[in-house]
């Protein structure tokens, strides 16, 4: 009905679609060119601080974020202060995973899988806001890409097999899935999720490099 959305609407949807566009496809250089939108509201800001540190931390650039996540931190500290829970909790998840990752650059294996972990958990125990469409990526999903940069890749599929409980049909999922599955050495599980990510890109516009691995590899 008219009138009823929330008025922060709007400004998530602008801050979180080129979020996710840079995720999706793993494009970290863009993810580090994102531009906070300058709204009112933290938790929208907090998007676009959260995919920039990400991205630094996976191009090498730890300074810069490092200086994205401390404004996590302070976005996370005055939604703490506006007694907005919620909010205040899932700006922690992002705050957890970037510094997690921004850790793994530092060469901080065991650290940056403690943070990753905490921020996957954190997320576990809060439900997705009735309004938002989820989350830019599921925390749980990051663990995984962490454990397959670490090579640790049985582990790693433990993580996007739980990860895909909450959030199913996720097209990078079945991409980790099937990288984790094949690097584990397990080649039917491999053929599985390669063809379930060809099914799930079926009818796909684009060229994405996924889909023509996917097509190489599901028939090994």
């Amino acid at each position: 009905m008219p009138g009823i959305s929330p008025r922060f609407v709007a400004p998530y949807a602008i801050a979180a679609m080129p979020a996710r566009y840079v995720f999706e496809r793993g494009v970290w250089s863009e993810a580090a060119a994102l531009r906070p939108l300058g709204s009112n509201y933290p938790f929208v800001e907090s998007i676009t601080y959260f995919a920039r540190s990400v991205g630094e931390a996976r191009s090498g650039d730890l300074a810069a974020a490092r200086q994205d996540a401390a404004q996590l931190q302070s976005l996370q500290a005055a939604l703490a202060a506006a007694n907005n829970g919620y909010w205040a909790t899932e700006v922690e998840v992002q705050r957890l995973a970037a510094t997690a990752w921004i850790a793994l650059g530092d060469g901080k294996a065991d650290e940056a899988l403690r943070l990753m972990n905490a921020a996957a958990d954190l997320e576990d125990r809060n439900e997705k806001h009735i309004v938002t469409p989820g989350r830019i990526v599921p925390a749980r999903e990051l663990l995984g890409d962490m454990l397959l940069e670490l090579k640790q890749p049985v582990a790693a599929l433990r993580e996007f097999d739980a990860s895909r409980q909450r959030e199913p049909n996720r097209f990078r999922n079945y991409f980790g899935s099937a990288r984790a599955a094949e690097m584990a050495g397990d080649r039917a599980k491999a053929r599985e999720y390669y063809g379930k990510l060809l099914e799930l890109g079926r009818d796909a516009d684009s060229a994405r490099p996924e889909l023509a691995s996917a097509r190489t590899l599901a028939q090994r």
